[in-house]
């Protein structure tokens, strides 16, 4: 990987784009994705075998209406059932599958929503993801923040009440190392609750590292499941392999993590596969470390700069409640957050039914905080990672979810 790809550049020189142009139109021009770098750590765990098991027995046009109804009426929700509430079949009963799952919200967490806000201190990127706008060919303003600019982000971010704060960078060891996010995590502790990471995937020992300097938990996007597609959408990088990625969550964990959060982003292949293995890969985590706290989200594509090429699989907001739904009702104690890719008026339905967690004052720009919160221009910024569907500031977030009957919440966690 040239440094040139990581530099403030309006263009690639021209080696550079040969070789963008190889790595989209060669397949051997790109790395063995079934390859581990020297540094990454391999991990004894059937988990992966357990879940690609079942997507590839997951024929959703199988499944019947009968087959819909007898879920809903099971107390426990088997991973059958679940397989029937994604099928095509359960989508003209989407409204019984919202009264199961509210009921299930309803029983583990009462009526609160909890609020958090994503914080991007770098936005360099050594992977080629085709559907990123993060991704090292894009031609976009890159940004690295130093620990004074973080701080001064974070102590706005905290001003406005937040208490819970995702850090995310994008995906370079060289401009974004370990000892750099985890300084940025000492910082976030001096001014929230709960420390979230949403970074490139490290080794055990490196994840005990990051939470002993404050993290609490780490989210990791799959993107797809679909591993032959998967190999498709990543060209170069440490990325491009895909079981490195997949146990992610379950190394945090042996780093000592108290929680860990899934997702595939949906479009980019089978919604209905990517989202059973998305439940699944929760789900089996959750049997094996019974002591974590578990996550999901189910994003969507989004529009990015400088790539009008993206041909997603179009994933409809009614099917998108299906998903979120039938996840409520596979995985009751799971906190399922939906992000601000979604609108106003999505997030502040489906609060009310199955998701917990939703995001506010969100910025997926590099030190843009102080513009977005105070309305002041001057200073450098780092372009956006995507286009956002809802903007909403933490105090409009927190006012429409108790105008809908619910009990928005900041933090409920005890240090002692």
């Amino acid at each position: 990987m040239e440094n040139q790809f990581l530099v403030d550049s309006k263009f690639l020189s021209k080696d550079a784009l040969e070789k963008k142009h190889r790595l989209e139109n060669d397949p051997s021009a790109r790395s063995d994705p079934e390859k581990f770098f020297p540094e990454m750590e391999k991990i004894s765990s059937d988990i992966y075998e357990k879940v690609m098991g079942e997507v590839q027995r997951f024929d959703p046009l199988s499944y019947t209406e009968k087959d819909v109804f007898a879920a809903l009426e099971h107390e426990r929700c088997s991973i059958e059932d679940l397989k029937a509430l994604l099928s095509p079949a359960a989508e003209p009963h989407l409204e019984r599958l919202a009264e199961r799952a509210r009921s299930e919200t309803g029983k583990h967490f009462g009526n609160t929503v909890y609020l958090f806000t994503p914080l991007y201190i770098a936005n360099y990127c050594e992977n080629y993801c085709i559907y990123c706008g993060f991704n090292c060919y894009n031609h976009i303003k890159r940004m690295k923040m130093d620990e004074t600019q973080i701080e001064h982000e974070m102590q706005i971010i905290a001003q406005s009440g937040m208490e819970e704060v995702l850090i995310l960078t994008g995906e370079s060891r060289t401009k974004s190392s370990l000892e750099y996010i985890g300084r940025a995590c000492e910082l976030a502790k001096k001014y929230f609750r709960n420390v979230g990471l949403e970074i490139y995937p490290v080794n055990s020992d490196e994840y005990r590292y990051l939470h002993e300097r404050g993290a609490d938990y780490v989210t990791v996007f799959q993107e797809t499941y679909d591993a032959k597609k998967y190999e498709t959408l990543h060209l170069l990088g440490h990325k491009r392999v895909y079981r490195y990625r997949f146990d992610a969550q379950e190394r945090a964990l042996r780093g000592g993590m108290r929680g860990v959060a899934f997702a595939a982003l949906l479009g980019l292949s089978d919604f209905r596969k990517d989202a059973l293995a998305t439940a699944l890969h929760a789900y089996f985590i959750q049997r094996k470390y019974p002591h974590a706290e578990i996550s999901l989200s189910c994003p969507r594509l989004r529009p990015i700069i400088n790539n009008d090429k993206i041909d997603p699989m179009d994933v409809h907001e009614k099917q998108l409640c299906q998903i979120l739904c039938a996840e409520r009702i596979f995985l009751p104690y799971a906190g399922i957050t939906v992000s601000s890719r979604e609108s106003a008026s999505f997030r502040n339905g489906i609060v009310k039914i199955a998701a917990t967690k939703i995001s506010a004052g969100v910025s997926t720009g590099v030190g843009d905080h102080e513009k977005k919160y105070s309305g002041k221009q001057d200073g450098e910024e780092g372009d956006e990672q995507f286009e956002i569907a809802d903007g909403r500031s933490l105090q409009t977030a927190y006012r429409d979810i108790e105008d809908e009957g619910l009990q928005p919440v900041l933090n409920d966690y005890l240090y002692v």
